[in-house]
């Protein structure tokens, strides 16, 4: 149903560090791009996360109330995601935990521009 969202970064060099280790912990790769804009993903047949110069020139800002949820697969993937986000140079906006019991595990970061990612297990 997702092709792909995009965030903006200030700095496309420091983003790409965050976000090619970050998405390489579970199987994401930069898949294609150009200077402005690079896109992740395990698949061009599969959601994907591109980063961006915004296209108007104006400087980066996060969207308040935006959050780009990104799952783990599992608990213990969750608690490693959140600890390299941490390691990578992001900040801690909600350590590892259930949410909603035996539902919903999740952790969430701001990364180096302050965007805020959600890393999670859902279980129904």
């Amino acid at each position: 149903m997702i092709g792909y969202t995009t965030i903006g970064v200030s700095n496309m060099a420091q983003a790409e560090q965050f976000y090619g280790g970050l998405l390489a912990e579970i199987g994401g790769q930069q898949l294609f791009g150009q200077d402005r804009i690079k896109f992740y993903g395990t698949g061009m047949d599969a959601a994907m996360l591109a980063i961006c110069i915004p296209y108007d020139e104006q400087a980066q800002h996060r969207g308040n109330g935006n959050m780009v949820a990104i799952p783990g697969g599992s608990r213990d993937k969750v608690d490693a995601l959140h600890a390299k986000a941490l390691q990578l140079g992001a900040t801690d906006d909600g350590a590892p935990g259930e949410r909603v019991p035996g539902v919903f595990y999740g952790a969430y970061v701001r990364d180096p521009d302050g965007n805020k990612l959600c890393f999670y297990e859902m279980t129904m």
